[in-house]
């Protein structure tokens, strides 16, 4: 306040201390209560006059006292906006003196190539660091502590991070992050210190942290990170509760770092203890008189090692059983009993139910952009019904599915005062659903292609899809435009409008004088039968025309002799659709199935054309993995006209049988040009292996593969001789634009006029 209070001169402090400050000066300065007349700011820059009024705690006309005047420098200084506040008295006017503080106009930082600038500006901006926010010191000093710890969660040892602030016009200030990120220190060695009953090699496999290794410039698995040992060592701890080491501990975890701060040596101790056998199960406590139905979920095998893993498994069972009956709260505890002396553990499951509640109410949180209708059309848990655990999960799973959020999370919050209710609230993360692409990409088969697409998964966060596509390559064009109303029907029934135009040369083609063109448009409606199935059905039109004649195929020249230069056909569609894998894009487990039927039945053209597929995946040891692809196509023409060429199936290349070119099986036309079949089968068996190096990352894999297929025409029967079998290795990576197989391989079938290629690659190849 002055220099005469018992604290000094009031410097940029605390509110708390300018008012014990006004407090401690000495009472003759105390004032009498009068009718404030005027009330006056000075100092004010930036901020509005109508912020300090709003928290003055008197007005023109009221009393003033020195109680008002302590109330009043607490309110200014809450604000943040000021560095001191003071109240000077002219006859009946109070006159309010600040001092604001500096504002941050700009952050930049100079030499940052480790971090993405806009993350870690949002993050420092959360933290109260940001451009148009007060400038404060301490928090710029927080700041600097914070991407240092940042740094050193990359291992970048010797980081160092100096702030510059620069004052300019205005009371503004400009702020500088210079980084001298240094270098990264690299894990030098692993050594776990104990192990017997399995050896080291084995052990230093299963961790995700690696010394360095030909491929970890790119997995960068030998950066230390706290949070990676944690669950290296939680790893090392299940792989043995697995096996029967129940009292398996970690003794300790020591990591030094070499003085130039360049190389970090992990040395892990631990206590395996002794394997344990299960002889025994036993429920103890309450199970809603279903003892029966809940041994039947028990994972636990008497006779076997003890797995911890097969307990949690149960204990999770047991629980969400109990939700499945409104039971939400109940507890299952797993309280093993060892006899040291034998090895051997009975596995006792104690189970308190306590109340069964029902769920008063549904909230979503979080969608600043979908509307709350899209996620809860979805939930299939009810309110004011009873709580369902199982029905849950289950609506969780579908809003995940949606595509629409980052992250869906279901919470469960009690009522108070109401022990028997419950109120769900959904907290989602919304991320961006719009999508503007445009690119290039190159095969060996199609070579040079151009791709444009505007897409909007969440109209106006209605849910419903719009989508603009246009993709070239050297023998297929297409446009199309697409629209879904995923719940088109109240009861979850699903449209799809298409109206496209696609272009086509069939491989190999003679010249480029000709062209197949196809303009059409199509709707189907998609009908959810269980939670897992939808069936398809829908009716389309197209006219095809098979353009100009000039080395055209000799096939494609017959047929436009008979039937005409353009044919229309309105194809009714039917399609059932069953996805169990883990992952679309790196499956590891899980079955994926797939029936779709077109059929003509009016216009010029008369046809039937199938396709199936079925795909299986299994986890391996070893982290290793394995898929089967099947895929059977048939094509039938129907009141005595053949089947048309253009609705040929292909094969031969990536997606169907390697080896052989892409598109080059089946039915050679006598010009030499490849033309398909009415019939194709491809089998694929793909074994995956981690690259070495990745840890669990599966983004990166190696596989062996063995393919088998060909394309027939009508009538033509299917032997096994006839049969295209190849095999090799390849790569799959899921690259930042799009999913890429490479693959090598030799021919172990194969007729002599066959087309080998015993290279190819492709982005954006499925299987």
């Amino acid at each position: 306040m002055n220099s005469n209070s018992c604290f000094g001169p009031l410097r940029p402090v605390a509110a708390l201390v300018a008012v014990a400050a006004a407090l401690c000066a000495p009472a003759a300065r105390a004032v009498e209560p009068f009718e404030l007349k005027d009330i006056r700011v000075e100092g004010l820059q930036r901020t509005d006059p109508g912020t300090v009024f709003a928290v003055l705690p008197f007005r023109i006309g009221d009393t003033y006292t020195d109680d008002k005047a302590a109330t009043a420098l607490r309110a200014l200084f809450a604000t943040g906006l000021f560095k001191d506040v003071r109240i000077e008295l002219e006859g009946q006017v109070a006159v309010i003196i600040v001092d604001e503080r500096a504002v941050v106009a700009a952050v930049d930082f100079v030499g940052l190539k480790e971090f993405d600038k806009d993350t870690l500006v949002k993050s420092l901006k959360d933290a109260g660091i940001g451009e148009g926010l007060p400038f404060d010191r301490a928090l710029i000093d927080r700041a600097e502590q914070e991407i240092k710890r940042q740094y050193l969660s990359r291992s970048l040892y010797g980081a160092e991070v100096v702030t510059t602030v620069t004052p300019i016009e205005r009371n503004r200030v400009n702020v500088t992050f210079t980084m001298n990120e240094g270098e990264a220190a690299h894990i030098k060695e692993v050594r776990i210190n104990g192990a017997k009953a399995f050896s080291e090699s084995t052990l230093l496999s299963l961790m995700d942290l690696t010394s360095g290794g030909w491929l970890t410039w790119y997995t960068k698995t030998d950066r230390y990170s706290r949070t990676k040992l944690n669950a290296d060592l939680e790893t090392l701890r299940a792989y043995y509760v697995n096996r029967g080491y129940l009292e398996f501990e970690v003794e300790s975890a020591q990591v030094t770092i070499s003085p130039d701060k360049q190389d970090i040596s992990i040395a892990i101790s631990i206590k395996e203890g002794q394997p344990y056998t299960v002889i025994g199960v036993r429920l103890e406590g309450q199970y809603l008189g279903r003892e029966e139905e809940f041994r039947s979920l028990v994972q636990v095998k008497p006779g076997q090692a003890y797995r911890g893993e097969d307990v949690a498994n149960t204990t999770r069972l047991f629980t969400d059983f109990f939700g499945s009956f409104g039971y939400a709260f109940a507890r299952v505890e797993q309280r093993p009993q060892i006899d040291r002396s034998t090895g051997q553990v009975v596995v006792v499951f104690a189970a308190e139910p306590a109340r069964r509640v029902y769920v008063r109410r549904i909230e979503v949180a979080g969608n600043t952009r979908t509307r709350d209708e899209v996620v809860r059309r979805e939930f299939r848990q009810l309110e004011s019904s009873w709580y369902d655990g199982a029905r849950i999960k289950l609506s969780r799973d579908r809003v995940e599915r949606l595509g629409f959020f980052k992250e869906v999370n279901v919470e469960t919050q009690e009522v108070p005062g109401q022990p028997d209710q419950v109120d769900l609230v959904i907290n989602v993360e919304e991320r961006p659903t719009g999508n503007l692409l445009i690119g290039a990409g190159y095969s060996n088969a199609e070579k040079l292609s151009f791709t444009a697409s505007i897409r909007q998964e969440n109209v106006f966060g209605s849910g419903n899809y719009l989508g603009v596509e246009l993709n070239t390559s050297k023998s297929n064009r297409s446009m199309l435009i697409s629209t879904v109303d995923p719940y088109f029907t109240v009861d979850g029934i699903s449209r799809a409008i298409d109206v496209f135009y696609r272009t086509s040369r069939p491989y190999n083609s003679l010249g480029d004088q000709y062209q197949i063109a196809t303009p059409g448009a199509s709707i189907r409606f998609g009908v959810p039968f269980s939670e897992f199935d939808t069936v398809f059905f829908g009716i389309g039109i197209e006219r095809t025309e098979i353009k100009a004649s000039t080395a055209i195929p000799n096939s494609y020249y017959l047929y436009r002799e008979q039937f005409g230069p353009t044919s229309t056909a309105l194809p009714l569609t039917l399609g059932w659709q069953r996805d169990q894998r883990d992952s679309a894009l790196t499956p590891t487990a899980g079955r994926y199935q797939r029936v779709n039927v077109e059929w003509s039945l009016a216009g010029d053209l008369r046809y039937l054309r199938t396709n199936l597929q079925f795909q299986q995946y299994w986890q391996l040891p070893a982290k290793m993995s394995f898929g089967l692809n099947a895929e059977v196509g048939f094509g039938k023409g129907l009141s005595g006209r053949p089947f048309p060429l253009f609705k040929n199936f292909y094969g031969g290349g990536l997606g169907s049988v390697r080896v052989f070119e892409q598109g080059s099986l089946g039915v050679i036309d006598p010009t030499g040009a490849f033309i398909g079949g009415a019939k194709r089968l491809n089998v694929n068996g793909e074994l995956y292996f981690p690259v070495p190096g990745t840890g669990n990352d599966k983004s990166l894999r190696i596989f062996a593969f063995t393919d088998a297929g060909n394309v027939w025409r009508d009538g033509e029967s299917v032997t096994a001789s006839s049969l295209r079998v190849s095999a090799g290795v390849g790569l799959s990576w899921i690259s930042p634009v799009g999913p890429l197989k490479l693959s090598y391989g030799s021919p172990i079938q194969a007729d002599p006029k066959d087309r080998i290629q015993k290279f190819q690659f492709q982005i954006g190849t499925a299987f």
